[in-house]
């Protein structure tokens, strides 16, 4: 599968409060909706984590920090788990983890691979937990509810491509799904996805290729 420019419209609805993004830019798509920009500045970055790691400006530097991250963080949960009530827990859970890890941060990677990564593990959890809330069902009835969450936004239109795109999404496996979100909307390079997901660059490759033919199968099944 082709990867699309990065001027792409985004399929799920948006949240329903406002976020506030520290450092960004917004512009149009081709859809004439705004799409994110967000700043990766790490001279910014690493002069947060030391205000952070000071007393004296420690609040000011953490809401900051989520201020600048937190609309990437919840788009990349949300391609995930669907839901926007699902994704706001976890979100909750991240922001936590943050608040109580970064003191300890050793900078041997960017601070946004390191908030992918939590937000990444955060969202595996919350999917094995909810599959075994759902012992009782198949993992097919767990992946239809899924679909059905999907079909039931009020912005949902079985024609259009992105909407194919965010069913097919589904049908993969977690891991196959969290490499595909993020080579595939954040554009992230190998190199920086392999240290969020502690793989190699190879198996990712790998992982990215038979997910975007599995994705390419199920949306030519799905449009005859």
């Amino acid at each position: 599968m082709r990867r699309r420019s990065t001027e792409r419209s985004e399929p799920l609805s948006t949240p329903d409060y406002g976020l506030i993004v520290y450092n960004v830019l917004t512009a149009p798509d081709k859809t004439g909706n705004n799409r994110i920009i967000v700043n990766f500045n790490m001279q910014e970055d690493k002069l947060l984590i030391e205000q952070f790691k000071d007393p004296a400006t420690k609040e000011r530097a953490y809401t900051a920090i989520i201020k600048k991250y937190q609309e990437r963080l919840y788009w990349h949960i949300r391609r995930l788990l669907v839901e926007h009530e699902d994704t706001n827990d976890v979100m909750q859970n991240v922001f936590i983890k943050v608040w109580n890890a970064l003191e300890n941060f050793r900078e041997d990677s960017q601070l946004y691979t390191w908030l992918y990564r939590i937000a990444t593990n955060e969202s595996l959890t919350f999917i094995d937990q909810r599959k075994r809330k759902s012992a009782d069902y198949s993992l097919s009835d767990v992946e239809g509810a899924l679909e059905n969450k999907i079909r039931a936004d009020r912005n949902f239109d079985a024609n259009k491509l992105e909407w194919k795109l965010q069913l097919a999404i589904q049908q993969l496996p977690e891991k196959q799904r969290v490499v595909f979100t993020l080579r595939y909307y954040d554009e992230m390079p190998y190199e920086e996805m392999s240290r969020v997901l502690e793989t190699s660059e190879g198996s990712l490759k790998a992982s990215y290729h038979h997910a975007a033919k599995k994705i390419e199968d199920y949306i030519l099944k799905n449009s005859e």
